[in-house]
């Protein structure tokens, strides 16, 4: 759990449980959050709605979450570990595989990750971000992305990795607002269309 402020981690004033009730507790917050943060939005959720789904005490989330920004780090911090690993192994699983399909498969796991992770871009793009954290995260999730692009058969040239792995992940972020679109007439298609929009381009990239 993120109590502390190093390079690696959001500023928060959220307290490490020591025991295993302190830790399912603290699931159960977090759980709750994750839930009224992505019914409500950031700037809606109240720390009050958030007890009541967990159906806790109000003063059992500020014991371990001492304000807002504290939970939404919480719940931030884990995604993004989540997302970095999801995208590690992607670059090892698509080794060999042509552009376009490792786009397919990253397709296929990010929307899994997006419908088990629904809070992902409701806490990622909140304000109260550190910025020095918001750019180490990004340059992990490059490098993830690069690794990818360089593992394809055949190649993305090393000189378009850069520029085509911060594409990709500014491209995730779209597939994440497209998948919280509310009207499944858009949500679906506009999926689609990027999906096919980024394989053929890849696709030229490496032809």
């Amino acid at each position: 759990m993120a109590s502390q402020k190093s390079s690696d981690s959001e500023k928060t004033t959220s307290r490490a449980p020591r025991r295993k009730r302190g830790h399912d507790r603290v699931e159960s917050l977090v759980n709750a959050g994750v839930h009224v943060f992505s019914e409500k939005g950031y700037d809606g959720a109240t720390m009050t709605e958030i007890a009541s789904h967990a159906e806790a005490a109000i003063g059992s989330l500020y014991q371990f979450f001492a304000k807002k920004e504290a939970l939404a780090a919480e719940i931030h911090q884990r995604n993004l570990v989540t997302l970095t690993e999801l995208l590690e192994q992607l670059a090892t699983d698509a080794s060999g595989t042509s552009a376009p399909s490792a786009i397919d498969l990253l397709f296929e796991r990010l929307l899994e990750f997006l419908a088990e992770n629904p809070a992902f871009i409701v806490v990622a793009e909140r304000r109260d971000i550190d910025p020095q954290f918001k750019k180490q995260a990004r340059a992990k999730l490059r490098k993830a992305l690069y690794g990818l692009l360089g593992n394809v058969e055949p190649p993305v040239p090393s000189s378009r990795r850069q520029a085509l792995a911060a594409l990709i992940l500014s491209l995730i972020r779209l597939a994440a607002n497209l998948v919280r679109d509310d009207d499944p007439t858009i949500r679906e298609p506009a999926l689609t269309e990027l999906q096919i929009m980024l394989r053929a381009h890849l696709h030229a990239a490496t032809n």
